[in-house]
């Protein structure tokens, strides 16, 4: 069954209080709404995004990044029922599911998402909302379940009843949608409410009143649906997601010696017994090998493969880097845009040149197998070292090097005897 999914992006995010739309905001580098694109670009077929605020800047992201994604705008912003209802005219004769998600959720996963579709199917529903379990479940609309437990309604704190406030099932804002029974009801919500607002949770009451199957399928872990309103949120469904991916490490078989100051990305892979020291920063995707040691106080700024037996030594940052097996970056270096060959050894506060400032353009560095570069060396890009090279401490590289060769770029030293003591008298 073909499965397309609606992405609710058109808020402003007050509280964020930001001229970036709160889609666009950034965990590791990449955007709230970029991961729930990423938890269904392996489940549905064709994805919609409702935009609004900003929605230019939320419209040229997904372009550039996202295939089988369309923008569709919601102006004026009347609801998330009124939301959904943007996407139907793309949707007049599809028949399938229709997942509906939030765009500020970035914890949710596509595992999860794979288990609610298969409850779905495999209890023959028609409508199906995705709930959680919290022991203060203050602010969130209640689930009432009927007595064969499947769901009767959702009721919103404001118009909760004590006995109903008490439930600690909540809607988490995702459902799963037989479209062609369901889509008739986008045009039959009705805005009798203090907000003049078309909500997608009565479609609950509009299912039941057209004798549909409703249900309700319980999400164990309620941490994926944290959504993102502020600042704060911001920096705590990071440190969720942190902890998520560094327990999965270790798990896996790789050293975290300090996790509470370790930062990697969830799109970071990381190969058995290597070792990632304290104060260390990974963001974007990545790829590491087994048996490194990076850190501490490393930097990896995403784009970066690191092949096996690699040390990226401390106060190290590397950006859209290949460094393959048995190499050495010593510590205070920069190595961007490059690729360094095997058992290289790059010494410490060492550069790679690779921006011009005046052009804007980023050019390569090429270090072949065997090449050792001296502390303090500086390679202006483009250039490439071939194999064995070996540059003095010092040097700066500005054009291409034969292998085997040394190549420095250093004054001769002059020593002036007794020059202090003289000053002095």
């Amino acid at each position: 069954m073909d499965i397309k999914s609606i992405i609710l992006a058109a808020g402003k995010g007050t509280r964020m209080k930001s001229q970036t739309p709160k889609v666009l905001h950034e965990i590791y580098g990449k955007t709230l709404l970029g991961y729930v694109l990423d938890s269904v670009k392996n489940i549905t077929c064709e994805n919609f995004v409702i935009v609004g605020h900003h929605a230019e800047e939320v419209e040229q992201y997904v372009n550039k990044n996202y295939e089988n994604v369309k923008t569709v705008l919601q102006s004026p912003q009347l609801g998330t029922g009124h939301a959904v209802s943007m996407a139907c005219p793309y949707l007049n004769n599809y028949e399938g599911l229709v997942l509906i998600l939030c765009g500020d959720t970035p914890l949710i996963q596509e595992e999860t998402l794979r288990k609610f579709v298969d409850f779905h199917k495999a209890n023959n529903c028609d409508i199906t909302v995705m709930s959680t379990i919290f022991d203060n479940p203050a602010n969130y609309g209640r689930i009432i379940r009927e007595a064969d437990n499947t769901l009767k309604c959702i009721v919103e704190e404001k118009d909760a009843t004590t006995e109903q406030k008490a439930v600690k099932e909540v809607n988490a804002g995702i459902y799963c949608l037989n479209w062609g029974k369901i889509k008739l009801a986008f045009s039959q919500l009705t805005s009798n409410n203090a907000q003049g607002e078309y909500y997608l949770t009565d479609i609950i009451e509009w299912g039941k009143k057209n004798s549909l199957n409703v249900n309700a399928y319980i999400l164990e872990n309620n941490e994926e649906i944290f959504g993102i309103n502020s600042r704060m949120n911001l920096a705590e469904a990071t440190k969720i997601m942190t902890r998520q991916v560094l327990t999965k490490h270790m798990v896996n078989g790789v050293t975290i010696v300090d996790p509470d100051s370790t930062w990697i990305s969830p799109d970071t892979e990381i190969g058995q017994d290597s070792i990632i020291y304290p104060s260390t920063y990974i963001e974007g995707k990545n790829k590491i090998g087994k048996n490194c040691k990076i850190g501490p106080c490393a930097h990896l700024r995403g784009g970066v493969e690191v092949c096996d037996n690699v040390k990226i030594g401390n106060f190290v940052e590397v950006k859209k880097s290949i460094i393959k097996s048995d190499t050495n970056v010593g510590h205070l270096s920069y190595i961007g845009d490059s690729e360094l060959g095997s058992n290289v050894n790059i010494g410490a506060g060492t550069i790679t040149a690779n921006y011009n400032a005046i052009t804007k353009v980023k050019s390569k560095t090429l270090i072949k197998d065997n090449v050792k570069i001296g502390s303090n060396s500086v390679l202006v890009a483009p250039v490439t070292i071939e194999e064995g090279a070996n540059t003095g401490a010092g040097t700066i590289v500005t054009e291409n090097i034969p292998a085997w060769s040394l190549v420095l770029t250093r004054s001769p030293l002059k020593i002036f005897t007794d020059w202090v003591k003289n000053k002095l008298k």
